[in-house]
Protein backbone atom coordinates (compact mmCIF):
# COMPACT_ATOMS: atom_id res chain seq x y z
CA UNK A 1 0.00 0.00 0.00
CA UNK A 2 1.04 3.81 -0.46
CA UNK A 3 0.56 6.19 2.53
CA UNK A 4 -0.02 9.50 0.62
CA UNK A 5 0.24 12.25 3.54
CA UNK A 6 -2.05 15.08 3.49
CA UNK A 7 -2.27 19.03 4.29
CA UNK A 8 -3.43 18.25 7.70
CA UNK A 9 -0.66 16.36 9.81
CA UNK A 10 -1.45 12.65 10.31
CA UNK A 11 -4.28 12.82 7.23
CA UNK A 12 -2.95 9.91 4.94
CA UNK A 13 -4.79 9.02 1.58
CA UNK A 14 -3.80 4.98 1.19
CA UNK A 15 -3.51 3.55 -2.19
CA UNK A 16 -4.14 -0.25 -2.58
CA UNK A 17 -1.32 -1.65 -4.67
CA UNK A 18 -3.61 -4.38 -6.44
CA UNK A 19 -2.87 -8.10 -7.76
CA UNK A 20 -4.34 -8.64 -11.24
CA UNK A 21 -4.45 -11.91 -13.08
CA UNK A 22 -6.91 -13.61 -15.03
CA UNK A 23 -9.43 -14.02 -12.66
CA UNK A 24 -9.84 -10.55 -11.46
CA UNK A 25 -8.13 -8.43 -8.74
CA UNK A 26 -7.01 -8.63 -4.79
CA UNK A 27 -6.12 -5.74 -2.99
CA UNK A 28 -4.80 -5.78 0.43
CA UNK A 29 -7.56 -3.69 2.45
CA UNK A 30 -5.38 -3.64 6.00
CA UNK A 31 -2.10 -4.54 7.51
CA UNK A 32 -1.04 -3.71 10.45
CA UNK A 33 3.02 -3.97 9.61
CA UNK A 34 2.55 -1.61 7.23
CA UNK A 35 0.04 0.65 9.09
CA UNK A 36 2.49 0.51 11.61
CA UNK A 37 5.11 3.09 10.67
CA UNK A 38 2.57 6.06 10.04
CA UNK A 39 0.73 4.96 13.28
CA UNK A 40 -2.69 4.17 12.20
CA UNK A 41 -4.65 1.77 13.51
CA UNK A 42 -2.27 -0.24 15.90
CA UNK A 43 -5.63 -1.77 17.17
CA UNK A 44 -8.97 -2.09 15.31
CA UNK A 45 -11.94 -2.24 17.82
CA UNK A 46 -14.78 -2.25 15.45
CA UNK A 47 -15.97 -2.04 11.88
CA UNK A 48 -18.68 -0.81 10.20
CA UNK A 49 -20.62 -0.86 6.94
CA UNK A 50 -22.62 2.49 5.97
CA UNK A 51 -25.42 1.53 3.21
CA UNK A 52 -26.63 4.82 1.70
CA UNK A 53 -29.97 4.21 -0.68
CA UNK A 54 -29.67 7.56 -2.36
CA UNK A 55 -26.66 10.02 -3.89
CA UNK A 56 -26.55 13.07 -2.38
CA UNK A 57 -26.99 11.50 1.24
CA UNK A 58 -24.80 13.43 4.13
CA UNK A 59 -23.50 11.70 6.71
CA UNK A 60 -21.57 13.66 9.65
CA UNK A 61 -19.44 15.74 10.75
CA UNK A 62 -18.95 13.41 13.81
CA UNK A 63 -16.11 12.65 16.18
CA UNK A 64 -15.71 11.45 19.90
CA UNK A 65 -14.72 13.92 22.57
CA UNK A 66 -11.93 13.06 25.12
CA UNK A 67 -11.11 10.28 26.00
CA UNK A 68 -12.79 8.28 23.40
CA UNK A 69 -11.33 10.20 20.83
CA UNK A 70 -11.08 7.50 17.95
CA UNK A 71 -8.88 7.56 14.67
CA UNK A 72 -10.76 5.58 11.33
CA UNK A 73 -10.45 4.68 7.62
CA UNK A 74 -13.21 5.09 5.42
CA UNK A 75 -13.20 3.29 2.59
CA UNK A 76 -15.94 3.36 -0.29
CA UNK A 77 -16.55 -0.36 -1.40
CA UNK A 78 -19.74 0.34 -3.73
CA UNK A 79 -20.25 3.91 -5.43
CA UNK A 80 -18.36 7.35 -4.38
CA UNK A 81 -17.91 10.04 -1.70
CA UNK A 82 -17.01 13.47 -1.27
CA UNK A 83 -15.41 13.05 2.31
CA UNK A 84 -14.34 16.13 4.35
CA UNK A 85 -12.05 15.82 7.28
CA UNK A 86 -11.18 18.68 9.75
CA UNK A 87 -8.96 19.22 12.53
CA UNK A 88 -9.90 19.99 15.87
CA UNK A 89 -6.96 19.50 17.49
CA UNK A 90 -6.19 22.36 19.43
CA UNK A 91 -2.25 21.84 19.43
CA UNK A 92 -2.34 21.20 15.82
CA UNK A 93 -0.71 23.62 13.20
CA UNK A 94 -3.79 22.94 11.25
CA UNK A 95 -6.21 23.70 13.97
CA UNK A 96 -9.57 24.17 12.29
CA UNK A 97 -8.65 23.45 9.01
CA UNK A 98 -10.35 20.67 6.12
CA UNK A 99 -9.50 19.05 3.80
CA UNK A 100 -11.84 16.80 1.15
CA UNK A 101 -10.75 13.72 -1.20
CA UNK A 102 -13.19 12.00 -3.49
CA UNK A 103 -13.31 8.11 -2.48
CA UNK A 104 -14.68 5.63 -4.64
CA UNK A 105 -14.82 1.83 -5.68
CA UNK A 106 -13.38 3.06 -8.71
CA UNK A 107 -10.53 4.65 -7.38
CA UNK A 108 -10.33 2.32 -4.44
CA UNK A 109 -8.59 5.18 -2.33
CA UNK A 110 -8.81 5.18 1.70
CA UNK A 111 -8.80 8.25 4.06
CA UNK A 112 -7.38 7.92 7.32
CA UNK A 113 -8.92 10.50 10.16
CA UNK A 114 -6.44 10.59 13.42
CA UNK A 115 -8.43 10.76 16.51
CA UNK A 116 -9.21 14.70 17.26
CA UNK A 117 -10.54 15.04 13.57
CA UNK A 118 -14.20 14.91 12.26
CA UNK A 119 -15.24 13.30 9.18
CA UNK A 120 -18.38 13.86 7.17
CA UNK A 121 -19.03 12.72 3.59
CA UNK A 122 -21.59 13.65 1.00
CA UNK A 123 -22.71 10.40 -1.37
CA UNK A 124 -22.33 10.89 -5.07
CA UNK A 125 -23.94 8.20 -6.42
CA UNK A 126 -27.12 5.88 -5.63
CA UNK A 127 -26.57 2.58 -3.16
CA UNK A 128 -22.92 3.85 -1.90
CA UNK A 129 -21.50 1.85 0.93
CA UNK A 130 -18.35 2.82 2.73
CA UNK A 131 -16.70 0.43 5.25
CA UNK A 132 -15.32 1.80 8.14
CA UNK A 133 -12.15 0.53 10.71
CA UNK A 134 -12.19 2.34 14.17
CA UNK A 135 -9.77 2.74 16.54
CA UNK A 136 -11.94 2.92 19.22
CA UNK A 137 -15.31 1.50 20.65
CA UNK A 138 -18.61 3.93 19.83
CA UNK A 139 -19.28 5.64 22.89
CA UNK A 140 -22.60 7.34 22.31
CA UNK A 141 -22.01 10.13 25.60
CA UNK A 142 -18.38 11.15 23.73
CA UNK A 143 -20.40 11.57 20.64
CA UNK A 144 -20.56 15.08 18.96
CA UNK A 145 -20.52 16.97 15.79
CA UNK A 146 -20.38 19.69 13.29
CA UNK A 147 -23.08 20.77 11.33
CA UNK A 148 -22.49 20.68 7.21
CA UNK A 149 -23.12 23.88 6.40
CA UNK A 150 -21.56 25.89 9.74
CA UNK A 151 -21.15 29.50 8.76
CA UNK A 152 -17.57 28.78 10.93
CA UNK A 153 -15.83 26.48 8.24
CA UNK A 154 -17.66 27.19 4.67
CA UNK A 155 -17.15 23.99 3.59
CA UNK A 156 -17.20 23.47 -0.28
CA UNK A 157 -19.83 20.73 -0.94
CA UNK A 158 -20.05 19.65 -4.55
CA UNK A 159 -23.77 19.66 -4.63
CA UNK A 160 -26.09 20.56 -1.76
CA UNK A 161 -27.20 17.46 0.45
CA UNK A 162 -30.63 15.98 -0.24
CA UNK A 163 -30.63 12.96 2.55
CA UNK A 164 -29.64 14.77 6.29
CA UNK A 165 -30.37 12.86 9.69
CA UNK A 166 -32.50 15.47 12.03
CA UNK A 167 -28.92 15.15 13.96
CA UNK A 168 -26.64 15.89 11.67
CA UNK A 169 -28.94 18.93 10.28
CA UNK A 170 -29.43 20.24 14.22
CA UNK A 171 -25.77 20.50 15.48
CA UNK A 172 -25.27 24.45 16.25
CA UNK A 173 -23.33 26.56 15.33
CA UNK A 174 -19.75 25.85 16.23
CA UNK A 175 -17.76 27.47 18.93
CA UNK A 176 -13.82 26.85 19.16
CA UNK A 177 -13.56 27.37 22.33
CA UNK A 178 -15.85 24.49 23.11
CA UNK A 179 -13.63 22.57 21.40
CA UNK A 180 -10.42 23.41 23.78
CA UNK A 181 -12.41 23.26 27.10
CA UNK A 182 -13.15 19.71 26.04
CA UNK A 183 -10.19 18.70 25.18
CA UNK A 184 -8.29 19.77 29.09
Amino acid sequence: MKFHPQRIPQVFLIEPEPFIDQRGLLRRHYCQKEFAPHNILQEIKQCNISENRRRHTLRGFHFQKPPYEEGRVLSCVKGAIYDIIVDLRSNSSTYLTWISAELSDENRLSLYTPPGCANGYLTLQDNTWILYYHSQFYTPQAEAGIRYNDPFFNFAWPVEPAVISQKDLHYPDFVPSQMENSQQ
